[in-house]
């Protein structure tokens, strides 16, 4: 036994009475909340109109987290599909089980978002600004239902801070090894590491057109390769890498790319709260944003 380590939670599911509350499903709400606070004061800051945000979280959380399941299953088909004692559809959708992709949440969550904007009459580009750091945010609360799902972590480590992992929990052929890389520890302060960076670039250059947005997919694709070189649980992989590698380094490709070509050619780069010119050069960065349990992704 590791002299100092860092301990699961015996179980991840409370009652009060004879409904269970889930720390999985309670670390995404409260992450979306997180979320919701600090776009909003973002918003608002830029000259948008108060309460915006909250307006947008009810198209985009949905949409995200529908998002999120669609591309979980769609990547690990075999979890539910692939032969005897598998769950099958009932429970391909217990969502509460674990089992969110991020890139699937990003890509609908961003849907949804586009929706709102439309109905609402917002700036597609200023609500992806004001949400740059605060999604983020809220992929770190998220990934702390890892923990208490004691899923999706690293390999077997000696590290003072190696997570116990209980057998019940374990990878098949790792049934003797007890710690394991908190990867879901690694990618929350990771995750809030690239919040703050998001903030100060954007107090310091006064991103404006989905850049900030971009910033913070290019950020966050970079901390996600390492994580993912760390983990152990199964993955579809080409060519040596995991799924979720390759569709990082094209989403990386992809925001970069949209940094360079959005850069400002004037001093003139400030924010519309309106849905005039800003609102029609509304990024299409979908594909690039948990949120996070699994938060899989």
């Amino acid at each position: 036994m590791l002299a100092a380590h860092i301990p699961s939670p015996s179980r991840g599911v409370v009652h009060l009475g004879p409904v269970p509350i889930r720390a999985y499903a309670l670390a995404i709400i409260l992450g979306v909340v997180a979320a919701v606070l600090i776009g909003e004061h973002r918003f608002t800051a830029r000259g948008g109109r108060k309460g915006a945000i909250a307006d947008v979280a009810t198209w985009a959380v949905p949409f995200g987290l529908i998002g999120a399941r669609i591309y979980h299953l769609a990547t690990n088909p075999e979890i539910y599909w692939g032969g005897p004692g598998r769950s099958g559809t009932i429970g391909a959708l217990k969502i509460w089980d674990g089992g969110l992709g991020i890139w699937g949440g990003v890509l609908f969550g961003a849907l949804g978002a586009y929706i709102a904007a439309r109905r609402y009459q917002l700036s597609y580009a200023m609500l992806a600004d004001a949400l740059a750091p605060a999604l983020p945010v809220a992929q770190a609360i998220g990934r702390w239902g890892n923990w208490f799902n004691q899923e999706l972590y690293g390999r077997p480590t000696s590290l003072p801070w190696g997570l116990h992992i209980d057998v019940a929990h374990r990878m098949a052929g790792y049934l003797n090894d007890a710690y394991y890389h908190p990867t879901f520890l690694y990618e929350f302060i990771w995750d809030i590491g690239v919040a703050l960076v998001v903030i100060w670039a954007d107090r310091r250059w006064k991103f404006t057109h989905g850049r900030a947005f971009a910033l913070y997919v290019a950020l966050y694709t970079i901390g996600r390769g390492w994580i993912e070189a760390l983990r152990i649980d199964d993955a579809h992989k080409f060519l040596g890498l995991r799924l979720n590698d390759w569709t990082s380094v094209l989403v990386f490709v992809g925001a970069v790319a949209y940094l360079v070509l959005l850069r400002p050619r004037n001093r003139d780069d400030g924010h519309s709260a309106g849905s005039g010119s800003q609102a029609a050069q509304a990024p299409t960065l979908a594909p690039t944003a948990t949120t996070t349990g699994e938060v899989e992704a």
